[in-house]
């Protein structure tokens, strides 16, 4: 028992080192005083004093923290009812098989799909469109983190609600809203950094004017001349950003991600 624990402490630690040693590697070159982003130079911050006087920097930015924000607000919107939803009906596999689709169908699939469908439409590519894109993307994560709450939800205080007199409405207000809290605020999270960080779908749908250009689709431009140390302060600071809201979610629904 001692050895296989052993052996299973092991892979653990050496699946850790394949997956963060890399992420690890990029924060400290973001630091690196050399011009060279692989060659170390010494300690500095001059790259993050840089980026902050870039300007080229501060439209994708503001597109990102748009469309970011819009497709939280819709998608959780839009999850929550679906979840709710479904979770009056009788279970099936082909429902959930088709609710869970949109986060297994590889980005380039589904924004094919997604440009074919504004084409066909006669809808100009623009943010509206980004944000159209997202939520079609989002709201499953959105629904199965609310499902994933609803799981553990007593039944009996809605029925206990009716009883005393409360409607439809105000039994939502008063007891389902507040019980399920948690897993909206996670879905809604979760939503915003899917979105924040989403390149392959944006780049599809977004059009040919720089004016709907997010930061991911700035950051590829960026990587076409080479990588530079200024591009691994802006992946950085990406990374400090996507995990301080992974991090919030999970405490504002502890527990709910080992559910799902």
């Amino acid at each position: 028992m001692r050895k296989r624990n052993t052996l299973l402490a092991v892979h653990l630690g050496a699946t850790l080192l394949f997956l963060y040693v890399p992420i690890v590697v990029l924060v400290v070159l973001s630091f690196n005083a050399s011009g060279l982003p692989t060659a170390w130079g010494g300690f500095s911050v001059k790259w993050y004093i840089k980026l902050a006087g870039d300007q080229n920097i501060i439209r994708p930015l503001i597109n990102t923290l748009i469309v970011g924000g819009t497709t939280a607000v819709l998608s959780t919107v839009i999850g929550t009812m679906l979840a709710l939803g479904v979770e009056k009906m009788r279970s099936s596999a082909l429902l959930d098989g088709l609710l869970l689709t949109p986060m297994v169908i590889p980005d380039i699939v589904l924004a094919i799909a997604l440009l074919s469908f504004f084409v066909t439409i006669n809808m100009s590519l623009g943010l509206h469109t980004i944000v159209i894109s997202h939520v079609v993307f989002c709201i499953a994560f959105v629904t199965a983190v609310v499902r994933a709450r609803l799981d553990g939800f007593d039944g009996s205080l809605l029925e206990a609600s009716t009883d005393l007199g409360a409607g439809r409405f105000t039994t939502f207000r008063r007891i389902t809203l507040p019980l399920i809290m948690p897993g909206v605020l996670a879905g809604g999270l979760l939503s915003f950094t899917l979105s924040f960080d989403e390149y392959m779908i944006a780049s599809f749908t977004a059009g040919s004017s720089s004016a709907s250009e997010t930061l991911p689709m700035h950051i590829y431009s960026m990587l076409r001349f080479g990588i530079k140390p200024d591009i691994n302060a802006l992946a950085a600071i990406t990374l400090l950003v996507s995990f301080v809201l992974v991090f919030t979610a999970q405490r504002f629904n502890k527990g709910v991600f080992e559910d799902l």
